[in-house]
């Protein structure tokens, strides 16, 4: 007999995520475990839980999803869940903690419909945050300058120092503050894509400062309350074109996120081996789209 496909959600909020939970079953999990408030220490003998009550032969029907809004937090219990496993007792793992990984990788592909990353340039505002950084390590990993810019200097300088750390060359990043004019202009001036991925109702780009973006082809938002991130730009718009460039709003990225996220999902069920974060869900968005005909 077949066995179920079970999904094991590990969300570090005092409350597992409804959300997630839905999309998990819309995706195919045909069981879903939710444990909440999982602390990294507790997750060695949650995972041997899920590796060690059926054979290696069957472990592809079981699967772990990390979620929660502490991204840090969720990292970490990402981590620990592959260094818990071992050949052949393991299962697949996915992380998508507050949507930032699929968000990122659906806004970045986005971009990539209209100009090429890579030898390209990139101004990711609010870089510090949980979607800002993953937009920036894509961007980076596909060979394009990327602008990191935040208010604070020092925390956009950790971004790079983290990325550097995960092995993308310095070369292709730049940190900046958003106090900073004359490292704004420059940005601005550079940039053939802009991505705003900072908090709810914080206004990062003015109009003003979309007329010096000569060299802008792409720009995309994905705030969803006003005031938006950036003026002009719609919540529903995608693939809008002004004059020169292609505006999406949160909404316009909204559907091939939640496509990247059920097919992320359904995918863990394919064998027992895959990890799955925001440069897996790159690979996973472009295969939606080439099998939508659409160009990437």
């Amino acid at each position: 007999m077949s066995k179920r496909r079970i999904l094991i959600q590990l969300d570090t909020d005092p409350q597992a995520s409804v959300f997630d939970a839905v999309v998990a079953m819309d995706a195919g999990a045909e069981r879903l475990l939710q444990y909440a408030n999982v602390k990294p220490e507790q997750v060695r003998d949650l995972v041997h839980g899920a590796m060690y009550t059926r054979g290696p032969q069957d472990l592809k029907h079981t699967a772990i999803f990390v979620g929660g809004a502490n991204v840090v937090h969720g990292e970490q219990v990402f981590r620990n869940a592959i260094d818990a496993m071992f050949d052949p007792f393991k299962v697949s793992v996915m992380i998508d903690c507050n949507g930032s990984n699929s968000t990122a990788a659906a806004a970045v592909i986005s971009a990539s419909r209209h100009v090429q990353l890579e030898g390209n340039t990139a101004l990711v505002l609010a870089a510090t945050g949980p979607v800002g950084q993953r937009v920036s390590k894509i961007l980076a990993n596909e060979k394009c300058t990327v602008y990191l810019s935040s208010r604070s200097l020092e925390r956009s300088q950790e971004c790079v120092d983290q990325l550097v750390a995960q092995g993308i060359p310095t070369s292709r990043l730049i940190a900046i503050s958003s106090a900073d004019d004359v490292w704004t202009e420059k940005a601005i001036r550079e940039s053939q894509m802009v991505f705003a991925c900072g908090a709810a109702g914080v206004r990062l780009m003015t109009s003003d400062q979309l007329k010096q973006a000569k060299e802008l082809r792409v720009a995309i938002d994905l705030n969803a309350v006003p005031p938006l991130g950036i003026d002009e730009i719609a919540l529903t718009d995608k693939a809008v074109l002004r004059g020169e460039r292609f505006d999406y709003g949160a909404l316009g990225v909204g559907g091939l996120k939640m496509k990247i996220h059920k097919a992320s999902v359904a995918s863990l069920f394919e064998n027992n081996s895959k990890t799955i974060d925001c440069q897996e869900m790159m690979t996973i968005g472009r295969d939606i789209l080439a099998r939508e005909s659409l160009p990437i």
